[in-house]
C-alpha cells in the first residue's frame, strides 16, 4: 500500500507540473494586453512597458515559467496587479466558498442516490425504478447553468422561498443560501450516481458469492449492505474523484448566477481583466484539488479492493 501511495504521489506531482505549465502557455496566448486593461486607453507606450517589466512579461516565456515555479517553491504565487495583494491571500479567501458549495452538492446527491440506486437494483423494473430512470436521464441532460437559472426564477423570484444571491452571514444563513446552488449542481449527480450504483449492483447481485449468501438464508437487505454495496460503490468512488473537475466548472456558472463568492467567479473576473497572477493562482489551486481528489479516490478503491494496487 505504501509503494502504491508513493507511485500515486509522484504521478500526481508530475501531472500538476505539466498541467500548470500548459495552462501557463495557454493563458499567455489569450489575446489582450493586461497593461492596457490596467492602465486604461490613455496609457502611453512607456507606461505599458514599465508595467510589463514589473509583471515580468518582457522576459522570454521559459524565464517566466521558471520564475513562477521558483516563487511557488517559496510559497509565493505573485501579487494581484490591481490591489497588489498576495495572490495566495485572495485565492484562499474565496476557496472556502467553493469547497462548501461542492461538498454540499456531493453530500446530498450521494445521500439520495445510493439508496435510490440500491432500491432500483433490488426492485428492478418496478414503477419507482422506471420513474428514477426517466428522471435520471432528464437531470443529467440539463446543464447546471440552465438548472441554476430556472431554480432561481422558480424558488426565489416566483415563490420567494429561498434567497437568490450571496452566501449569507452566520452558519444558519449560509446553509440556507447553499440550498439552491447545491441543488443545481447536485441534481444531475443524483441521476448519474443512482444509475451507476444500480448497474454495478445488478452485476454483483448475480455473482456466485451472493447466491451462496442467499442459500444460507441471509436477508436480502443484509446481503446488499454487507456484501454487494461495498463492491458496487467502487465505480462511484472513482467517478466522484474524477468528477471534481466537472464540479469546479459547474461552480463557475452557479457562482455567477447566484452572485456567490468563490474561485469560479474570481477566475472569470481575472480572465476578463487579463489578471495573469490571479488566473495562475486559481488554476494551480484547482489543479491540485482535482489531482488530490483523484488520488484519494484511487486510494479508497485500493483499500476496498486490493487488486487495484497492481494496476499502477
Amino acid at each position: 500500500m505504501w509503494i502504491y501511495l508513493l507511485k500515486r504521489m509522484v504521478l500526481s506531482i508530475t501531472i500538476v507540473v505539466l498541467a500548470v505549465t500548459l495552462l501557463f502557455l495557454m493563458i499567455r496566448a489569450v489575446p489582450g494586453d493586461p497593461a492596457a486593461v490596467l492602465l486604461g486607453p490613455r496609457a502611453t507606450a512607456e507606461m505599458k512597458l514599465q508595467l510589463h517589466q514589473q509583471m515580468g512579461l518582457d522576459k522570454p516565456m521559459i524565464v517566466q515559467i521558471g520564475a513562477f515555479f521558483a516563487g511557488l517553491l517559496r510559497g509565493n504565487l505573485g501579487f494581484d496587479v490591481f490591489s497588489q495583494r498576495p495572490v495566495a491571500d485572495i485565492v484562499f479567501e474565496q476557496l472556502p466558498y467553493t469547497i462548501e458549495l461542492i461538498t454540499a452538492s456531493i453530500l446530498w446527491a450521494v445521500a439520495v442516490a445510493l439508496p435510490l440506486g440500491c432500491y432500483s437494483a433490488i426492485r428492478r423494473n418496478s414503477v419507482i425504478d422506471q420513474i428514477a430512470g426517466v428522471v435520471a436521464v432528464g437531470t443529467i441532460a440539463i446543464p447546471p447553468f440552465v438548472m441554476a437559472v430556472y431554480a432561481l426564477l422558480i424558488f426565489s423570484v416566483f415563490l420567494g422561498w429561498l434567497p437568490a444571491i450571496g452566501a449569507g452571514e452566520g452558519l444558519s444563513d449560509r446553509l440556507v443560501h447553499l440550498i439552491l446552488p447545491s441543488f443545481t449542481i447536485g441534481i444531475g449527480w443524483v441521476g448519474y450516481i443512482s444509475r451507476l450504483v444500480r448497474a454495478s449492483m445488478l452485476e454483483i447481485l448475480g455473482e456466485n458469492h451472493i447466491r451462496m449468501a442467499r442459500s444460507f438464508g441471509i436477508s436480502e437487505w443484509r446481503i446488499v449492505a454487507r456484501y454487494a454495496l461495498p463492491l458496487a460503490i467502487l465505480p462511484t468512488v472513482t467517478i466522484l474523484g474524477v468528477g471534481i473537475a466537472w464540479l469546479l466548472s459547474a461552480a463557475v456558472f452557479v457562482e455567477i448566477v447566484f452572485t456567490r463568492p468563490g474561485i469560479g467567479a474570481l477566475i472569470v473576473k481575472a480572465i476578463d481583466t487579463r489578471n495573469y497572477p490571479i488566473v495562475m493562482g486559481v488554476v494551480l489551486v484547482s489543479t491540485i484539488l482535482i489531482v488530490a481528489a483523484t488520488m484519494i479516490s484511487d486510494l479508497v478503491n485500493a483499500a476496498l479492493d486490493p487488486r487495484t494496487r497492481e494496476e499502477l
